[in-house]
């Protein structure tokens, strides 16, 4: 039997306490390069450490290892190879140092370099983004965004949240908001139990809230619909709000810095005006009846040599082998040879990914693969 792995999905609960004990630790700072260096393979930022001395307090140099993110945002602001770079930083950190050194004293940039502080001292560097870079923080997103479904007055409940070094997702759907869609299950069956659709042919919209602290993409609230024999979901690009992280350049002087209270406020404003938006035109039945309407014609074209079919599906998506491979296990075990299974496999396994962005961006592909699969099958 295909299992789910369960440690990849949190409640929300447990989601506001890690980005609460991440709001308490986080720390962002504009740096000119002539104000940060490496050194051992790790970062060292100039006046960002508090130290007590008989005088007071002082702000000294701190030293913050980099994450993997981190590295390929450096990589890409000094124009080195993210490959050569992630190599030196595994296996020659003194190569590193002086790759990194060479090119940040040919530069003249200022940068904002978002870290997380350990309880004794330095911490991690989290991305290493522009000096123009809009921070909207997850706390602030997640806060704002169950106001906006408060104000919408529809009881929702939360499929599942990720947090990743790139990303949050918020899997959000209404049981209150269910159409039937029996063309489009009624021959598939769960990969997970073997249930079969047409026993419990119902869809619930949702939609899906993304964001990103370390420059991995927008803000974003997406439709999301839930097939309920399966619980796979599948996201509906092409009507997402989206809202971008690119600002004003930062001004002042190099150092730690905060966002100010007039411009998160905006911020907080206009994301819980979206979230109420998107609750109000995603949570339709109406408008999830035209999306199945218009999924169900290729969805029922009949996939006749699936080892072909899946092969270029993949190519075309850009699919691993191994994802390839487990989808077209899923269409087997789904036991529904069209289109449509080829769109339920890919969603099927994406729940299977203990790789929370990678199984959104295979998600996010579920409609590609359907209509993919129709024109090739």
């Amino acid at each position: 039997m295909i299992t789910v792995p369960a440690h990849r999905n949190v409640d929300l609960d447990q989601l506001r306490r890690m980005l609460t004990d991440q709001s308490t630790r986080a720390m962002d700072v504009k740096a000119g390069a002539g104000r940060m260096r490496a050194a051992g393979g790790s970062l060292v930022l100039d006046g960002t450490e508090p130290q007590l001395g008989p005088e007071g307090v002082t702000m000294t140099s701190g030293t913050y290892t980099i994450n993997d993110v981190a590295t390929a945002g450096l990589a890409d602001k000094l124009g080195i190879p993210v490959a050569y770079l992630r190599r030196l930083a595994a296996e020659h950190p003194d190569l590193f140092d002086d790759n990194v050194n060479g090119w940040l004293a040919r530069d003249s940039r200022s940068f904002l370099i978002r870290c997380l502080r350990n309880d004794t001292g330095g911490g991690i560097v989290r991305a290493v983004l522009s000096d123009r870079y809009n921070r909207i923080d997850n706390l602030d997103v997640l806060f704002a965004a169950l106001d906006g479904i408060r104000r919408a007055n529809v009881r929702v409940q939360f499929a599942g949240c990720d947090l990743t070094d790139r990303r949050m997702y918020l899997r959000v759907y209404s049981p209150q908001v269910q159409v039937a869609a029996p063309r489009l299950l009624a021959r598939y069956r769960s990969p997970f139990d073997g249930r079969a659709g047409s026993e419990l042919p119902i869809v619930s919209a949702g939609f899906l809230i993304s964001n990103s602290e370390t420059g991995a993409g927008a803000f974003s609230i997406a439709p999301w619909v839930r097939f309920e024999v399966c619980r796979n979901g599948m996201v509906i690009r092409r009507n997402a709000l989206r809202r971008t992280h690119i600002g004003s350049r930062m001004t002042g002087a190099d150092g730690v810095v905060t966002a100010s209270e007039e411009t998160t406020r905006r911020t907080l404003d206009l994301i819980t005006s979206r979230t109420t938006d998107a609750v109000t035109a995603f949570l339709d039945a109406d408008y999830i009846t035209e999306v199945l309407r218009e999924l169900d014609t290729a969805a029922s074209t009949p996939v006749t040599d699936p080892n072909t079919t899946l092969k270029i599906v993949g190519q075309r998506l850009r699919y691993s082998e191994d994802q390839q491979r487990d989808i077209l296990a899923h269409f087997i075990a789904g036991a529904d040879p069209t289109a449509g299974g080829v769109m339920h496999a890919v969603t099927s396994v994406a729940q299977t990914l203990s790789d929370a962005d990678a199984a959104h961006s295979l998600e996010a592909t579920a409609v590609q693969a359907l209509h993919l699969a129709a024109t090739t099958a």
